[in-house]
């Protein structure tokens, strides 16, 4: 892994030296950081790193289209309108289901397989 570092800091010198790095979006503003202590530690930068450029995970913009669903069903009337939106909410809500139940059965199989081995 050294010679990964070393090939990474080169680059970032070269880069800084050539002005690459000037007037970056947030450039001299302090980093927000979060309490991330529940996020394994060697991914915690990588989450960091696209959390700041604004990626989410897929799970989590579901959810942000389905409040915004529920606030335009909220102030929609009886309707075509209101009943689509009803539909996508519904599809949206049984997507995050299946997903959520996805890593559910992922877990449990995980677990089956670590017990089964010390067993």
């Amino acid at each position: 892994m050294l010679a990964f570092d070393l090939i990474a800091e080169q680059r970032i010198s070269e880069a800084l030296e050539r002005g690459e790095l000037d007037h970056l979006p947030g450039a001299g503003q302090p980093l927000q950081l979060d309490d991330d202590r529940l996020v394994p530690e060697d991914v915690r930068m990588a989450y960091r790193i696209l959390k700041n450029a604004g990626f989410v995970p897929p799970e989590v913009q579901t959810l942000k289209e389905i409040g915004a669903l529920q606030r335009l069903v909220q102030s929609l009337e009886e309707g075509e309108q209101r009943t689509l939106a009803l539909k996508k909410l519904h599809l949206l809500a049984m997507q995050l289901g299946e997903t959520r139940g996805g890593y559910l059965q992922q877990a449990i199989t995980y677990y089956d397989k670590i017990v089964s081995t010390l067993a």
